[in-house]
């Protein structure tokens, strides 16, 4: 039986135009918190992928509306620009103390505008605003494009992961995880379900 190229061709466009992808399982999992009562925003992702990941070419968004970073909690591949828009009727500032974001200030700016700021290292990266100290976010920049965020009960799931030997690793505001290593097979998924440390 002969397959034509064609025939390839949609076959790989319908698994995101990656050969690898046509032979990817999943990761999934429900986080184990202890104390918390809410479990969303601790962010999941693999490390050891291999391959390139390019940012996607349109900026990730942070607002800063109601005297709150929107969302509180970011995860994004190195080398993604984010745009921070003020939608509130006071200006408002953007600046880390984190060295993953090069400690940078973007200044202040009114109702309406904003900044944009590209992540070029590794790491979590803290949000602050001087004007008003009770602003708070996170920047979570990872290594590739497979994490997740978890929902308010800890699940979280990364489809379409190639098949492979990785690291999964998990970043939350209060607590820490060990990292875990997991097999990927070509199909199918693997329930990983850390529990943090006591």
């Amino acid at each position: 039986m002969r397959i034509s190229t064609t025939g390839v061709v949609v076959f790989l466009l319908a698994f995101g135009g990656r050969p690898e992808a046509a032979f990817a399982g999943g990761v999934k999992g429900k986080l184990q918190c202890p104390g918390m009562r809410d479990n969303r925003d601790a962010v999941v992702y693999l490390e050891g992928v291999p391959g390139q990941f390019p940012p996607a070419k349109q900026p990730a968004e942070i607002d800063q509306l109601k005297m709150v970073f929107t969302p509180h909690v970011l995860p994004v591949v190195v080398g993604t620009t984010v745009k921070f828009q003020n939608s509130d009727p006071v200006q408002h500032n953007v600046f880390t103390p984190s060295k993953a974001g090069n400690k940078f200030n973007l200044g202040t700016w009114p109702k309406g505008e904003s900044k944009a700021y590209t992540f070029d290292k590794l790491g979590e990266v803290r949000l602050l605003c001087n004007v008003h100290p009770e602003m708070e976010a996170w920047v979570i920049v990872t290594p590739n494009p497979y994490f997740a965020k978890t929902g308010p009960d800890g699940s979280y799931s990364i489809a379409n992961v190639p098949a492979g030997k990785y690291t999964l690793k998990v970043w939350h505001e209060k607590l820490k995880f060990a990292q875990q290593e997991i097999e990927v097979s070509a199909s199918g998924e693997v329930v990983a379900s850390p529990s943090a440390a006591r």
